[in-house]
């Protein structure tokens, strides 16, 4: 999936709604705890309840990997599920890793042979030849972490003896290695304010924003600072959907929680007159 078919679908679906599928087993409803893989059922209840709102999915791996083989096998079951059912959909898997040149081959090929997600979140710290095995593939994204909304970002990310700021220096230093059709930035809807100044280094380039809903990020803040002509942002909600409801009616609350979502990002797609 490329720049133009993400904003496509966008398009079709008045919506850059990416809901992460953290699937926290102590927060499971009762009534799929006897599934033969409960978190699996939850993810496929959650997705077939809100697949007409959203443009992007994307499973946190630690909450899988916990559970040792089971847990993975959940992932690869949700990850196959969504593309074989809504294969307009994009799968991204928030894994951020990054590591020496053949580790890094070798996790691509776990998430983008092994199982088929479109994109994944990577680490910049080790620097290209940590990201670029990733960028090998046609078709896949590589989401690098540029700005994250945690307390931590300030221990390192605002750090300059030279005027540049680091995660500046990463925008600027990481276009070389791809382009806008195979590499987005993550940035905090909880650093908003900043969307103006990473839209002047990186201005086409799609962002993934994780933090609104449940972490306080304002959706018309990422909007009115982050938004392109072409929309260019994936904007990230989980708990606030996900874990809306316990009861029975879990994925229809899910739904309900998704599409409000939605008619707000279709009021800021309308301000810019994305249609």
């Amino acid at each position: 999936m490329n720049h133009a078919e993400l904003f496509g679908n966008i398009k079709r679906k008045k919506s850059f709604l990416c809901v992460g599928l953290d699937t926290e087993t102590d927060k499971l409803p009762a009534s799929v705890l006897k599934a033969k893989d409960p978190i699996f059922e939850f993810n496929r209840r959650i997705v077939d309840a809100t697949h007409e709102y959203v443009v992007a999915y994307k499973p946190n791996v630690a909450f899988y990997e916990c559970h040792g083989t089971k847990g993975w096998q959940a992932l690869d079951s949700t990850v196959r599920y969504i593309k074989e059912k809504y294969p307009d959909v994009l799968v991204i898997a928030d894994a951020k890793r990054g590591d020496i040149g053949n580790t890094s081959k070798m996790y691509a090929k776990t998430f983008f042979e092994a199982m088929p997600f479109d994109a994944v979140t990577v680490a910049p710290y080790m620097g290209e030849d940590s990201v670029t095995p990733f960028l090998s593939y046609p078709d896949k994204w590589v989401i690098l972490l540029a700005l994250t909304s945690n307390k931590g970002a300030d221990d390192f990310q605002y750090h300059s003896d030279d005027g540049i700021r680091l995660f500046e220096r990463v925008l600027n230093v990481a276009q070389r290695w791809g382009n806008t059709d195979n590499l987005m930035f993550v940035v905090g809807a909880t650093r908003a304010a900043m969307l103006t100044d990473i839209r002047k280094l990186v201005p086409e380039h799609f962002l993934l924003v994780p933090g609104v809903g449940a972490q306080g990020g304002s959706l018309a803040e990422v909007s009115k600072f982050g938004m392109t002509g072409k929309c260019g942002l994936l904007v990230n909600s989980s708990r606030a959907i996900i874990f809306a409801d316990s009861s029975p009616k879990f994925a229809a609350t899910a739904a309900e929680k998704a599409r409000e979502v939605r008619d707000e990002m279709q009021v800021h797609l309308s301000a810019r007159n994305i249609q």
